[in-house]
């Protein structure tokens, strides 16, 4: 099997999902796929897509939708929602994942949530009395349940040693049953984070498949077997069986793994996983995203891009009748223009949009809030991934209803620590426009405009690296994406734009109405994967 499609071959192109879609994972039920992504400290969380050719995907609600499901509060960027895992079993769809509160705090672990129907409602969640993070499960043929995760060994051997572990779970006593057994510590002796293991039935035993090497660079997946689920565990020897990290720092798609493996319409594997694209071999502004990889069985082993090595540019995919047009801005086959309200990709960090803001005539109207977004609390934010390595967005920002020192603006978010917004702030004279970079927690101000009218247009011009801030035709500010990314500042977030209003910490009395947000890919040619 070839990893790169025949020139008149249909050919699912990656990725298939572009944006900040990580740790990705697949069940199948009946005709169709559905798939949830983490989505760290953003709301709703772990949204459930789904698809009947692996190709066009549609957002059909989200696992965390209700406020009160979990505590978020003082969650910090990149904690949260870390790998959930999606199966079928037992009549019902189960999903289990890890609300991780980096700064030690209690309140946070390991969860379980079943529904009837993936669209939702989903059960409040089942805490999981598990250490460690990357929750998954499998089902036995005699209707058993088996936990399994990732954590730190508690006597490591070297820093940053991982261990899979497995334990049967009692759907009747919603709790962890039986002995525990540690069934993997990775396949290269001083390899980090040995994670996000999901273990599969093959009919006369049980297959392991495991990310290895951190998420970053030198990600790589992993896999072994065993007669029985709880080991031992035999180490494929080909190992790792996918990584990009042998080629090196060059342009294109690095840091693969994560794996999940699902069989396609016409009985062939296939594997989603997580990769980023980097023009330069190190940054990658847009995040980590879901890939699909072809894999073929041989000897008893998934080999995964056979023939090639590598995740290919397109997935050949017969069963498909037409590949997602170059308009087309996945998932949910919307087309570029304005976002909607009800577009399921608005999210705010740490609450539901509808807390934000409400829906007012078609448009959404936020109530200002006293914090910024250098705070980890519920802040007045509205945005949506960036998907696009080359984009226009277009926002409108009706500020007549801001009171005297409270601003609003467009953003471009990565964290607490690192983002940049050009804003206007209400003086006792009028309005004024003017740019805000924070970096490493620093925040500079420039210098300000003064902007007549109420409805005041700000345009973000991304082309690659270079994001340019404007107004009426005017560059006020330009950042660096190599500045802004999960490469550069840490954490495991792509890019987030949208926006933004606050009274500095004084006590908050006006809004702002969103009259228009338009999303605009820009196409790029001659550059390969990352020119899609």
């Amino acid at each position: 099997m070839s990893g790169i499609p025949k020139p008149h071959a249909i050919g699912i192109p990656n990725p298939v999902l572009p944006g900040c879609h990580p740790d990705p994972s697949i069940c199948r039920v009946g005709d169709w796929y559905y798939l949830v992504t983490s989505t760290f400290e953003y709301l709703p969380g772990l949204p459930v897509l789904r698809s009947r050719d692996l190709a066009h995907w549609e957002t059909i609600g989200h696992v965390i939708d209700r406020a009160g499901m979990l505590d978020f509060d003082g969650i910090g960027s990149s904690g949260g929602l870390y790998a959930p895992t999606i199966r079928h079993g037992l009549g019902l769809f189960w999903v289990v994942c890890t609300l991780v509160r980096r700064d030690g705090s209690t309140g946070g672990g390991n969860f379980l949530v079943t529904s009837a129907d993936p669209a939702g409602p989903w059960s409040d969640p089942i805490p999981l009395d598990a250490d460690g993070i990357d929750p998954s499960l499998a089902f036995d043929d005699d209707g058993r349940v088996w936990m399994h995760g990732t954590r730190l060994v508690a006597d490591p051997e070297w820093p940053q040693q991982t261990e899979v572990w497995v334990r049967e779970y009692s759907p009747v006593e919603q709790r962890l049953i039986g002995d525990e057994h540690v069934i993997w510590t990775g396949a290269v002796r001083g390899a980090v984070w040995a994670e996000g293991p999901h273990l599969y039935r093959t009919g006369d035993g049980w297959m392991l498949v495991a990310a290895e090497g951190g998420t970053e660079f030198h990600h790589a997946v992993s896999v072994a077997r065993a007669a029985e689920i709880t080991g031992p565990y035999e180490s494929n020897r080909a190992n790792p069986v996918l990584t990009h990290r042998q080629l090196g720092r060059r342009p294109g798609v690095i840091g693969v793994g994560h794996a999940d493996l699902v069989q396609a319409p016409d009985g062939s594997w296939l594997a989603v996983l997580l990769g980023m694209r980097a023009d330069d071999g190190i940054h990658y502004p847009l995040g980590r995203e879901t890939f699909l990889c072809p894999v073929d069985w041989q000897d008893g082993w998934p080999v995964f891009a056979p023939g090639e090595g590598l995740v290919p540019d397109a997935v050949p995919a017969p069963w498909v009748d037409r590949i997602p047009d170059a308009g087309i801005w996945q998932p949910d086959d919307r087309r570029a223009g304005d976002i909607p309200p009800a577009d399921p990709r608005w999210t705010s960090p740490r609450a539901l949009p509808t807390e934000i803001a409400r829906i007012d005539g078609g448009a959404w109207r936020m109530p200002v809030r006293a914090a910024t977004l250098k705070d980890a609390t519920a802040v007045a934010f509205l945005g949506f991934r960036q998907q696009h390595p080359d984009l226009d967005v277009h926002c409108v920002l009706d500020v007549a209803d801001l009171a005297v020192g409270e601003s609003a603006g467009l953003v471009v978010r990565q964290s607490e620590s690192d983002h940049v917004l050009l804003q206007v702030t209400r003086h006792e004279d009028g309005c004024a426009i003017g740019a805000v970079r924070v970096a490493a927690g620093i925040r500079e101000a420039g210098p300000e405009t003064p902007v007549a009218g109420d409805e005041i247009e700000l345009v973000l011009r991304v082309r690659g690296f270079e994001y340019l801030f404007e107004h009426a035709g005017r560059t006020v500010v330009t950042a660096d994406g190599r500045e802004l990314d999960a490469a550069a500042t840490g954490g495991f977030l792509g890019l987030w734009i949208g926006a933004h209003a606050t009274s500095h910490g004084a006590r908050p009395h006006g809004e702002v109405r969103i009259a228009r947000m338009a999303y605009e890919p820009v196409t790029r040619t001659g550059i390969g994967s990352l020119g899609r």
